[in-house]
């Protein structure tokens, strides 16, 4: 590919503009209607690149097929990124800026100015001195989370569909929307993909290679206090908002938390709380690469609930556990030939094949339980989630080629 003019740089920053951001607390379906701003211009260009079967549809989703150029029949192979970016920052109006041969030097965001990108705080930006890199402008988030995967896989197709001497099987093409809310594959119709396996463009540093996820489940835990009249409440109003604060000064200080604990670490994390006196509610997610060890963490948070109760003998609470995905490694274990064919598309890339747990999770955990087995791919983001969010260009081009042979992989 080293005349190939690449495409995926124009491309993402043409898409991170558009606003896709989803809503954790919506109850429609995409989460936001703006996710299919997206979808649908991803599904034009699609045909425009000669894709006849492109199609975004009611809830966001958009299918395509990369027909084979060999007769011979090969697995079919799905590559996948999700179009929505996380609510955790802005992602309205996003101004995409490209740094070209990049210095080394702090970068000072320019729409504001406390926000600095410095080798310090992100030492993989040595790895990008003399070569290219985007970064918002400040006040929002980049979106290279995963507008990055989309755009590799778009290019991947423009590729493939003007070099048509390169030998692959058929290739379906499947983007989401709502992935960072946890809902990316509760509408998506597998009949309809047709794929054996699929590829989730969504990962970090180049090399990289990620077939295992924590196993995640989402506790709500619901205090019911007794309401009075402030002026007359002696002896007996018991407000949930401050039993909600014992429980939080309960837990534990110096571990099992996400800012206390890494590697293959699980934590219990307090992620919401709402509510009046008379009930409050506290959201939590629970995290582990072992899917056992869940539910020891749930008896341990909801032993410390009880303590607190305790000093509350008024007061009740309501203890909601909610599966959100598992652990893909338990599907991945048994289909060892997906890591060994991307392994191959990574070396004949020029890269060193590095495996690595995923302290979260992607659309690839549900799908691979539903059964698509769907490791994940690196794309170069960093800083996900945040105003400082950037991606080096050569990360995309590289991660375009590993998708290019990994097709000629599976088609040999």
């Amino acid at each position: 590919m080293d005349n190939y003019a690449f495409t995926v740089a124009e491309r993402f920053m043409r898409y991170v503009q558009i606003d896709t951001q989803s809503d954790v607390d919506s109850a429609s379906f995409p989460t936001t209607q703006k996710q299919k701003q997206l979808s649908n211009l991803l599904a034009q260009e699609l045909k425009e690149m000669g894709i006849r079967d492109a199609e975004a549809d009611e809830f966001g989703y958009v299918y395509a097929t990369i027909p084979a150029t060999i007769s011979e029949k090969r697995p079919v192979v799905c590559f996948c990124a999700h179009v929505d970016t996380a609510p955790d920052c802005s992602g309205t109006n996003v101004k995409p800026i490209l740094h070209k041969k990049f210095e080394g030097k702090d970068i000072v965001l320019p729409d504001d100015g406390t926000q600095v990108l410095s080798v310090n705080e992100y030492p993989y930006l040595e790895k990008h001195i003399g070569s290219d890199i985007i970064t918002a402008s400040g006040l929002t988030l980049l979106g290279a989370d995963d507008k990055s995967g989309v755009a590799i896989i778009m290019d991947m197709a423009h590729y493939l569909l003007t070099h048509k001497e390169v030998k692959h099987g058929e290739i379906k093409i499947l983007f989401t929307p709502d992935e960072e809310v946890g809902k990316g594959t509760a509408k998506v119709n597998l009949a309809k993909l047709g794929a054996d396996f699929a590829f989730t463009l969504d990962g970090g540093e180049a090399g990289t290679f990620e077939d295992e996820t924590f196993s995640a489940n989402a506790v709500r835990i619901t205090i019911n206090g007794v309401i009075a009249h402030p002026g007359y409440a002696k002896d007996k109003l018991v407000n949930a908002i401050k039993i909600a604060g014992d429980i939080l000064a309960m837990l534990p200080k110096h571990s099992f938390s996400p800012e206390t604990t890494s590697g293959r670490e699980g934590f219990v994390h307090p992620v919401g709380i709402n509510g009046i006196a008379e009930q409050a509610t506290l959201d939590f997610i629970i995290r582990d690469f072992e899917t056992s060890n869940l539910a020891k963490y749930e008896l341990r948070l909801k032993a410390i609930v009880e303590e607190v109760l305790q000093q509350y003998p008024k007061a009740t609470f309501e203890f909601d556990v909610t599966e959100q995905y598992r652990n893909m490694k338990e599907v991945l274990a048994e289909h060892p030939d997906i890591a060994r064919m991307a392994e191959e598309a990574y070396k004949r890339s020029g890269l060193e094949f590095v495996k690595e747990p995923i302290r979260g999770g992607t659309d690839g955990s549900r799908l691979s339980f539903m059964g698509l087995p769907c490791p994940n791919i690196f794309t170069g983001m960093q800083a996900i989630h945040s105003r400082k969010e950037w991606i080096g260009v050569k990360d995309m081009y590289k991660a375009v080629e590993v998708l290019v042979n990994l097709a000629q992989v599976i088609a040999e």
